[in-house]
């Protein structure tokens, strides 16, 4: 008997010399390193970023340096209060390093800044590192935000999410330091700060009011939401649909372009229902309404389908929109943090990994084909005079998010002018249009009708071209005449998946 005693003792230490070989792993700053660089490859892998309205942001920094020098009439720069900060970043790295490394430092900024924070707010909540959720929180730091180029939005959801994981205790020296990255959030923009404020007075009332009260807590601050949304459409011009129902699991974020992506969004939502099958069993149902990270799913859920996807504010001269698009982006963060508090089968993680390899290799795939489209369309706007007024007349409605309308923009930096930017028109951003001018026009109705190809040309907007293509496929460039519709070309942009290799 002591014989084989003695022969165990290697074998029953060996767990736990494993177990600790493990923590340090984790615990080492060389693997936040190493997933990092992985994390940041979608950024670097083609000459250009696809990412939608990214081409505007880089458009309107060059503009607004333009506009300080030469002091147009009918544009002015201001100074907003909130929906800067990520101009801000590209606008100093614009100054410094020109706008092509500009998109290249900034873009990686705000990635690293929102996986992160996703990052440690999952882990805050779940009391775990959360690296079982890396791959999700991957693919959704990729997903449909990122790809409509809603960067200032993105950012101020890193930011809100870091802080939310700092103030989550309520201890001072945290808070203090919650309240700066709150204040940093809401430079980018203030949506993304309201929606950790309502986290976190949830947070302050489960802690300090009705601790001993989880459902009262959760029904209060649903009744809270539900006079919010009665509030809005009654003081605001405002749009709420039923659609915003489909929106409240944040797994459509991963509908990024076309449909070979619908199957993807299932297959995340599969998982999230298998894996909330086993927090059941881990927990009891009972039990599990009153988990936190369970009942801050159900609010921020609630949140995306009640609040108006789209909103006036009296500043501004267009509406405020993709409400609960973007804050979708922050449920899915909550819904990681809800599942992330018992270990999914081996199975279910492979199949997270999977469902991630495919995503990328997608993105790879279509974005080198819109890297394509855009050189091409760079090319022809190389051909122009300078300082012409272009316009885009190429579009695809298959498309999930909108990659095309905003490739003119980029093309013209420097060389042209984006005549139907929407930026200056919607007053929503530092560069404005005061009147009439002929660099941009200064009403989005004119901006929203070039860009739908109902615009009918006036005899003041001349000369002016558009980049168009024929039934062949082939980019050309048009000259506009007066008292026409400028008309849109619909095309299927992406090639079908297999037709690069």
């Amino acid at each position: 008997m002591p014989a084989k005693s003695a022969r165990r003792r290697p074998v029953a230490a060996a767990p736990a010399v494993s177990a600790s070989l493990s923590q340090k792993i984790q615990e080492s700053p060389w693997r936040y390193v190493v997933a990092s660089l992985l994390l940041l490859i979608p950024c670097q892998w083609q000459p250009r970023i696809e990412a939608g309205d990214l081409g505007s942001h880089i458009y309107n920094c060059w503009l607004a340096e333009w506009i300080a020098r030469q002091h147009p009439a009918g544009l002015k720069l201001v100074h907003p209060s909130t929906n800067i900060l990520f101009d801000w970043l590209l606008a100093g790295w614009y100054r410094l390093a020109g706008p092509s490394a500009a998109q290249h430092l900034a873009v990686p900024l705000a990635v690293l800044v929102f996986v992160w924070g996703a990052f440690a707010f999952i882990s805050v909540l779940s009391q775990r590192r959360a690296w079982n959720t890396l791959p999700v929180v991957a693919m959704l730091a990729y997903g449909w935000v990122y790809h409509m180029g809603l960067f200032n939005f993105y950012l101020s959801l890193g930011l809100s999410l870091w802080a939310l994981a700092l103030a989550w205790s309520f201890r001072a020296k945290p808070l203090a330091g919650a309240a700066g990255l709150f204040a940093l959030a809401y430079l980018a923009h203030a949506l993304a700060v309201a929606w950790g404020f309502e986290l976190l007075a949830f947070r302050w009332l489960a802690l300090r009011v009705w601790p001993q009260h989880p459902a009262r807590v959760l029904g209060g601050v649903l009744a809270a939401i539900v006079v919010a949304h009665f509030a809005i459409v009654a003081l605001l011009p405002s749009v709420w649909t039923m659609d915003q129902l489909q929106m409240a699991t944040g797994a459509g974020q991963l509908e990024v372009f076309d449909g070979k992506y619908k199957p993807l969004f299932v297959a995340l939502a599969a998982i999230w229902a298998l894996e909330a099958v086993n927090l059941v069993r881990f927990s009891g149902l009972r039990a599990l309404w009153r988990r936190v990270p369970v009942q801050l799913a159900v609010i921020s859920a609630a949140t995306v389908f009640l609040i108006p996807g789209k909103v006036q504010f009296s500043d501004y001269r267009y509406r405020l929109v993709f409400i609960p698009e973007r804050l979708s982006l922050g449920t899915a963060v909550a819904i990681c943090a809800m599942l992330a508090a018992a270990t999914p089968r081996r199975w279910l993680r492979l199949g997270q990994w999977g469902l991630a390899a495919i995503f990328f290799a997608f993105l790879f795939h279509d974005e080198s084909a819109l890297n394509r489209l855009e050189e091409r369309v760079e090319k022809l706007v190389d051909r122009l005079p300078p300082g012409q007024r272009v316009i885009m007349g190429l579009d695809d409605p298959a498309l999930q998010s909108d990659p095309i309308a905003h490739m003119i923009d980029r093309a013209c930096l420097g060389r042209c002018f984006s005549y139907a930017n929407y930026e200056p028109s919607t007053w929503q951003f530092r560069v404005r249009a005061t009147g009439p001018n002929p660099y941009v026009v200064w009403t989005y109705e004119d901006s929203w009708s070039m860009q739908a190809g109902l615009y009918v040309v006036r005899p003041a907007d001349l000369p002016m071209y558009q980049a168009t293509m024929d039934a062949e496929g082939k980019l050309g460039m048009r000259e506009l005449p007066a008292g026409e519709p400028c008309g849109m070309t619909y095309w299927k942009t992406l090639p079908d998946l297999l037709s690069d290799f």
